[in-house]
C-alpha cells in the first residue's frame, strides 16, 4: 500500500517543499508564531497605515483604537480557522487550496496570492531601503546626484543592498529566517518605545493636548468622506482586516511547522492581538507627538527620526526599522510565493528558485514604487489586493469545515489520477472557480465601482469608504456562493 501511495505521487504536484511536514520538523512553538505577527504588525508600512487611519477616518481616536483591537481579534479567529488543517496535516497553503479548487485549479488562487506577495515584497523592500538610506545620510551626508524614477543615488544604493541581503537570507533556509524573526520582533519594539519617549520629551506638555485633538475626531479624508461614524468604524475595521488578508490566506505556510493547535492559538492571541494593541497605542502617541513637535503629521518613521536629529537614535532606529521591515517581507511576501511558485511546477521550481523569482519581480515593483505605484493611493491599493484574495479564504474555509466536514485525504492531494478525491473535472473544481470569479469581481468592484453594472455600481459608489469593506464583502460572498452551488461530499 505504501508503495502504491508513493507511485501515485505526481511530479506535477509533489516535491519535498510541498510535502507534509514530518513530526520531527514541527518545532515551532507559540513564540515563533508571536514573532511572525510581531514582524507583520510593526513594519514601516504598517505604521504609516495605522497612523493614517487615526487621522483620515475622522473618528474619535478611542473609536479607531477599538476598531483596530476588534480587527485583531477577528483576524485571530480567521487564522485559527485557516491554520488548523495545516497544523494537523503539515501542508502549506497552495496544497490546502487543492481541497476546494482541485489539484490543478489550486494554481490560480496560489498564484494570485503569489502575485500579491510580489507586489508587497517590492513595497516592503523599498520601505526597508529608506531605513538604510537614513543611516547612510546620517553618516555620510545627503546624496547630490540626480534622481532616477523618483529615487536619489543613496536610495538606489540602499534599495539594491536590501534586495541582495534578502536574497542571502532566504537562500540560507527557513531556520535562519526563523532566527532572524525572533531577533527582529523584540528589537523594533525597543526602538519604537525609545522613539516615543524621545518625541514625548521634545513635545513636553504639548503631546497630551495634541493626542486629545486626535481623540476628538476631525475631517474625514482619503475615501472616508460621506460616511457616518458607524460606517467609518466598519471601514477602519475592514481596512485593517484587508491589510492582513494575505497572511490570513496563507497562514498554513507557517502553521505547518507548529507543534500543535494550542501552541498556534496561544501564539496568535499574544502575537496578533497583543501586538495590534501595543503597536496601535505607540502609533497614536508618536503621531500626536510629531504634530506637537513639528507642527505637522510626519507619515514615515524614518523621517521622524531624521527630524529628531540624534545620531545615536538614528543609527539604532535605522537598524531596527530595517530588521522589522525585512522581517515582514520574509513572513508575508517571500515564503508564500516561494511555495506558490513551487506549486505551479514542482518538478522544476523549488523553494529557493521560487524565492529568487519573487525577489526579481519585487525588485522591479520596488524600483517603480515611488514614481508609479504609489500614485494610486494607499487605501485603494490595500483594499484591491484584499478584494482579490478574500473570496479564496471564504471558499477554502466553507469547503473544509462545512462541505468536507474537516475530513481530508492527504495522499489524494498529490495525485493526478482521475479517481483522486480532489481531481474533480480534469483537476479543476469548477464550482470553486466560479464562486471565486463572481465574488472577486464584486469585491474588487466595491473598490472601483465603475467596473460594475448599473445599480450595483451605483450602490458601492454611494456607499463611500473607498472600498474599505472589500475584504468582508469578498470573503462572505465567496463562502455563500461556494456553499450554495456545491454539494456536501
Amino acid at each position: 500500500m505504501k508503495g502504491d501511495t508513493f507511485m501515485s505521487r505526481s511530479k506535477k504536484l509533489y516535491n519535498s517543499d510541498l510535502a507534509p511536514t514530518p513530526s520531527n520538523k514541527k518545532n515551532w512553538g507559540w513564540f515563533e508564531i508571536f514573532n511572525v505577527w510581531a514582524n507583520d504588525v510593526q513594519s514601516l508600512f504598517g505604521y504609516t497605515l495605522a497612523a493614517s487611519l487615526f487621522l483620515a477616518s475622522g473618528l474619535n481616536g478611542w473609536s479607531v483604537f477599538l476598531a483596530l483591537i476588534l480587527a485583531g481579534f477577528f483576524i485571530m479567529w480567521l487564522v485559527n480557522l485557516s491554520g488548523k488543517p495545516s497544523v494537523k496535516h503539515g501542508i502549506p497553503y497552495p496544497v490546502f487550496a487543492r481541497v476546494s479548487m482541485g489539484v490543478f485549479g489550486a494554481n490560480f488562487p496560489a498564484m494570485a496570492r503569489g502575485l500579491v506577495a510580489m507586489f508587497w515584497y517590492g513595497a516592503q523592500t523599498y520601505a526597508a531601503s529608506t531605513a538604510v538610506a537614513l543611516l547612510l545620510t546620517t553618516l555620510f551626508g545627503a546624496s547630490t546626484g540626480g534622481e532616477f524614477l523618483g529615487m536619489s543615488s543613496t536610495m538606489w544604493i540602499s534599495f539594491i543592498f536590501v534586495s541582495v541581503f534578502q536574497i542571502y537570507l532566504f537562500w540560507q533556509g527557513v531556520d535562519l529566517i526563523r532566527r532572524f524573526l525572533n531577533f527582529a520582533g523584540p528589537a523594533v519594539y525597543v526602538v519604537m518605545l525609545v522613539l516615543m519617549i524621545a518625541i514625548w520629551a521634545k513635545a513636553g506638555g504639548g503631546l497630551l493636548s495634541e493626542v486629545g485633538n486626535i481623540f476628538s475626531g476631525g475631517t474625514r479624508s482619503g475615501g472616508f468622506e460621506g460616511l457616518g461614524d458607524f460606517g467609518a468604524f466598519l471601514a477602519v475595521f475592514s481596512i485593517m482586516v484587508g491589510y492582513f488578508a494575505a497572511v490570513v490566506i496563507n497562514f498554513g505556510d507557517f502553521a505547518r511547522f507548529v507543534k500543535n493547535e494550542n501552541e498556534m492559538k496561544k501564539g496568535n492571541l499574544w502575537g496578533l492581538v497583543g501586538n495590534v494593541i501595543f503597536f496601535s497605542f505607540i502609533t497614536l502617541m508618536i503621531t500626536g507627538g510629531t504634530i506637537a513637535v513639528f507642527g505637522e503629521y510626519v507619515a514615515q518613521p524614518t523621517d521622524m527620526v531624521a527630524k529628531v536629529d540624534n545620531v545615536l537614535l538614528t543609527i539604532i532606529a535605522a537598524f531596527a526599522f530595517f530588521a522589522a521591515t525585512v522581517g515582514i517581507n520574509m513572513v508575508a511576501n517571500f515564503i508564500p510565493p516561494a511555495y506558490d511558485l513551487a506549486n505551479l511546477i514542482p518538478s522544476k521550481i523549488n523553494f529557493r528558485t521560487g524565492g529568487l523569482i519573487t525577489a526579481i519581480c519585487g525588485f522591479i515593483v520596488g524600483g517603480l514604487w515611488v514614481s508609479v505605484i504609489t500614485q494610486m493611493g494607499m487605501f485603494p491599493f490595500v483594499n484591491t489586493l484584499g478584494a482579490i484574495l478574500a473570496p479564496v479564504f471564504g471558499i477554502m474555509i466553507t469547503d473544509y469545515y462545512i462541505i468536507k466536514q474537516q475530513k481530508l485525504k492527504v495522499d489524494d492531494l498529490f495525485t493526478d489520477r482521475p479517481n483522486g478525491k480532489y481531481h474533480y473535472n480534469g483537476g479543476f473544481n469548477q464550482k470553486g472557480m466560479i464562486a471565486w470569479i463572481l465574488s472577486g469581481y464584486i469585491a474588487v468592484g466595491s473598490v472601483w465601482p465603475n467596473i460594475l453594472p448599473g445599480a450595483l455600481g451605483d450602490f458601492f459608489a454611494n456607499l463611500g469608504g473607498g472600498g474599505g469593506y472589500s475584504w468582508m464583502i469578498g470573503a462572505a460572498l465567496g463562502a455563500i456562493v461556494h456553499l450554495a452551488i456545491s454539494n456536501k461530499k
